[in-house]
C-alpha cells in the first residue's frame, strides 16, 4: 500500500505532525510505503492542515477533525499542535496507547493493513488550561521525554518553574538524597543549553509555554534563583531595606532568598519589581504565559508601618498594574498569570486590576486534601479574617472553594486551577487509583467552578507502579465521554495484558488501604487506623508476591513484560514502605527509624535501574519534611 502524506513544510509543528504519523503507521504494519510525489501510479493521501473554512473555528482553541477511510482523508486542525493532537487522535483510534513517556512504554498494535478502518471523529478541547509544571529532580532526558509525552494525552501546556530550570535539573546531578550515587559536576552555563534546548521542543510542538513563578523577589535583590536552598549571602546596606520586616528583622526569611518576601510598600520594590518582569518578557518573546508570583512559603510578610495599611493581596494588586502598565507602554501582549495561594487566597480589599484582558487567575490550593474530590456544597463556608503573619491554610475543599469563590467576585478573567495530586499526595497512595480517581473527578468538577483548566504542579517521575494518573489527567482535560473505570481497563490491558483485572483489583486494594493526608503530614503522627491498615496492606503484599510465580514474565509481550517489572519492583518498594509507616503510626520510634533505612537503602540502591519511574530524591524529601520519617545520616 503506497500512502502520501501531504502538509505544508512552513509549519515546524506540522511537519513534525508528518514525521510523527509516518513513524507509527510504520509500526503498526508493515504494508505501507511513503512516497513523496506523484510518479506512483496508485496511492492513498492523507493530507494534514489547518481547517480550510479557518474564519469558522478559533486558533485560540484546540479542535481537529479525522476523516480518513482506506487510507486515504485529512486531519484538519484550529491550528498546528491541534494537527498534532489529532494525528495521535487518529494513532490511538487505530489501537496505540501511549502508557508512560519516553518509546518504551508505548503499546503499539501490529495491523496486517490500515484499510479496514474508516475513521471519523471531529472534537474540541474542553478546557483551554491543560499542562504539566516540573518539579522534583530531573535528567533533561525526563523532560525531553515529558514533553514528548504531552500531547500524545491531549495536554497543551508545560510550564518551566524559575529563569532557568538550574533547580530540578541540579537535584538530580547532584544526586541529593541518594548518598549511594557520586554528585555530577552542573553550572547554571549547563543549565541555559538544557533550557534553550526545551524551548525549541516546545516550540516544535505548539505547546503553550509558561515560566519563572517564583524567583521574581530574589531578582530583585540580585540572587540568582537556585531553587529552595539556604545562602550565607550578606545582603548590602542598600539591599535590606527592601526586604520583609518579619518578627524585628529585615532579610533572608529562615536563611533561604526564594522564601523571602519583600517591603511592597517600598516604591522602590514595585518599581525594580515591574522592570525585572518587563525585561524578561522583552527579551522572551517565546513565553506565553509569563508567571508573577511573590515568594514562597507563609507567615512571612512585611510587618511594617505602611505595610500593614493594606493585605499583601492589594500590594500585589498594585505590582501587578504597575507591571501591565509598563508592558502596554512597550507593546508587549504577553499573558501575566498571577497566583492565589497561601496569603494570596483573601481576595484584594481596595485594589483592583485595571486591565483584566492581561491576567489569568491561577487557583493554588496546595494545603487541600486529597482524601476528597471538589463539590460544590449548597452554602460556602465563611472565610477566617486575614491576620498578618498569623494565618493557618485550608485543608478542606469548601474553605479552599470560598476562598476562589471571593477572588471570582472581584475578578471576571479566566482562571485554572493549579493542583498538586502527583506532588505530595500520590506517595501516600501507593497503588496509584485513588489518586486517579481525584484527578478524573476533579477535573470533571471544573465546569462547574468557573475554572478554565487545570496544570499539575508535579514531579515528571511519577511511574510506579503506573502512569494511570496522568493518562486520565490528559484524557479528562481535552475532554471524554468515558468513565473512569473505562478508562482504567483501556490503561490496563495495554499495560498488563489478558490478566489485567488481577492487578487492577490489586492495586485497588492497595489503594483503600492508603492514606494520601497521612503521608503528606496532616493529622497526628500516631494515627491506629493507619497502623490496621498497614498491616492488612503488608498482608495483601505478600499474597501477591506469592501468586506472581503463577504469573511469568517470560510469557508476556515486550510492554506488558516491562510494566510488570515495574510492577514486582513497587511489591517490594510497599512491603518496606508499610512496615515505616506502620511503626510510625504506632508510635514505635526506633523500629520506624530501622524500616525507614531499609525502605531509603532500597530505593537508593535500585534508583538507576527504575530513574524514570520514581523520583528518589522527592520522595525521601516529602518523606522527611512532612511524613515524620528522621533524615539518614543527619
Amino acid at each position: 500500500m503506497y500512502i502520501r502524506i501531504i502538509y505544508s513544510k512552513e509549519s515546524e509543528t506540522i511537519s513534525f505532525a508528518a514525521s510523527e504519523l509516518k513513524y507509527y503507521l510504520s509500526k503498526i504494519t508493515n504494508s505501507i510505503v511513503f512516497v513523496n510525489d506523484n510518479t506512483t501510479d496508485y496511492h492513498s493521501c492523507i493530507t494534514l492542515d489547518l481547517f480550510p473554512d479557518s474564519k469558522k473555528h478559533s486558533d485560540m482553541d484546540d479542535e481537529y477533525s479525522i476523516e480518513i477511510s482506506q487510507g486515504n482523508g485529512h486531519i484538519y486542525g484550529s491550528n498546528a499542535r491541534s494537527v498534532l493532537l489529532g494525528i495521535y487522535k487518529y494513532l490511538t483510534l487505530l489501537g496505540c496507547r501511549f502508557l508512560r513517556p519516553g518509546k518504551d512504554y508505548e503499546y503499539i498494535p501490529k495491523l496486517s493493513s490500515i484499510n479496514e478502518f474508516n475513521i471519523c471523529c471531529h472534537e474540541k478541547a474542553e478546557n483551554k488550561y491543560r499542562g504539566v509544571c516540573i518539579e522534583g529532580a530531573d535528567s533533561p532526558e525526563n523532560i525531553f521525554e515529558f514533553i514528548d509525552w504531552l500531547p500524545k494525552l491531549g495536554f497543551n501546556t508545560f510550564f518551566l518553574q524559575f529563569e532557568l530550570p538550574f533547580a530540578f535539573l541540579n537535584l538530580w546531578y547532584s544526586h541529593k538524597n541518594n548518598p549511594m550515587l557520586p554528585a555530577e559536576n552542573f553550572s547554571l552555563e549547563n543549565a541555559a543549553e538544557i533550557s534553550a534546548s526545551i524551548d525549541r521542543e516546545l516550540q516544535k510542538r505548539s505547546l503553550e509555554h509558561h515560566r519563572v513563578g517564583h524567583g521574581w523577589t530574589c531578582s530583585v535583590l540580585n540572587q540568582n534563583t537556585l531553587g529552595w536552598v539556604a545562602t550565607d549571602t550578606a545582603l548590602s546596606e542598600s539591599q535590606l531595606p527592601l526586604t520583609a520586616l518579619v518578627n524585628g528583622k529585615r532579610g533572608f526569611f529562615g536563611g533561604i532568598p526564594i522564601n523571602t518576601n519583600l517591603c511592597y510598600s517600598n516604591p522602590d520594590v514595585v518599581e525594580s519589581f515591574a522592570e525585572k518582569v518587563v525585561s524578561y518578557a522583552e527579551k522572551h518573546p517565546e513565553v506565553d504565559y509569563l508567571h508573577v508570583w511573590l515568594a514562597d512559603a507563609f507567615n512571612n510578610h512585611c510587618e511594617c508601618k505602611n505595610c500593614q495599611k493594606s493585605i499583601p493581596t492589594d500590594l500585589y494588586v498594585r505590582i501587578l498594574n504597575k507591571i501591565d502598565t509598563l508592558l502596554t507602554a512597550k507593546e508587549l501582549k504577553t499573558k501575566i498569570v498571577f497566583l492565589i495561594y497561601e496569603e494570596l487566597l483573601w481576595a484584594p480589599q481596595t485594589e483592583q486590576l485595571a486591565n483584566p484582558d492581561r491576567f489569568v487567575m491561577m487557583f493554588a490550593p496546595i494545603s487541600r486534601t486529597f482524601m476528597k474530590s471538589y463539590h460544590i456544597p449548597k452554602n460556602l463556608p465563611a472565610l477566617p479574617a486575614y491576620i498578618r503573619n498569623k494565618v493557618t491554610l485550608p485543608v478542606n475543599l469548601e474553605e479552599n472553594l470560598s476562598f476562589l469563590n471571593q477572588w471570582q467576585k472581584v475578578f471576571s478573567g479566566e482562571c485554572f486551577d493549579y493542583d498538586y495530586p502527583l506532588g505530595r499526595a500520590h506517595y501516600g497512595d501507593m497503588g496509584y487509583v485513588h489518586i486517579s480517581k481525584i484527578i478524573y473527578k476533579d477535573i470533571k468538577c471544573l465546569k462547574e467552578l468557573h475554572l478554565n483548566g487545570y496544570i499539575s504542579c508535579q514531579e515528571l517521575r511519577t511511574f510506579l507502579p503506573n502512569g494511570l494518573p496522568n493518562y486520565i489527567m490528559g484524557k479528562c482535560l481535552f475532554g471524554t465521554t468515558q468513565t473512569f473505570e473505562e478508562l482504567a481497563e483501556e490503561y490496563f490491558i495495554a499495560a498488563y495484558g489478558e490478566n489485567w483485572k488481577i492487578y487492577f483489583k490489586y492495586l485497588s486494594q492497595i489503594s483503600t488501604l492508603c492514606d494520601c493526608d497521612y503521608f503528606n503530614g496532616k493529622g497526628p503522627r500516631e494515627n491506629k487506623v493507619v497502623q490496621q491498615n498497614m498491616l492488612k496492606l503488608k498482608e495483601i503484599l505478600l499474597e501477591f508476591k506469592k501468586s506472581r510465580q503463577n504469573y511469568p514474565i517470560s510469557q508476556l509481550s515486550d510492554i506488558n513484560r516491562v510494566f510488570c517489572k515495574h510492577l514486582d519492583y513497587h511489591n517490594e518498594y510497599c512491603i518496606l514502605l508499610a512496615d515505616a509507616l506502620y511503626f510510625l503510626s504506632g508510635g514505635e520510634q526506633e523500629n520506624a527509624q530501622q524500616a525507614w533505612k531499609k525502605f531509603h537503602d532500597f530505593i537508593c540502591s535500585h534508583e538507576l535501574e527504575f530513574q524514570k519511574a520514581l523520583d528518589v530524591y522527592r520522595i525521601i524529601e516529602v518523606s522527611t519534611n512532612y511524613t515524620g520519617f528522621p533524615i539518614i545520616g543527619g
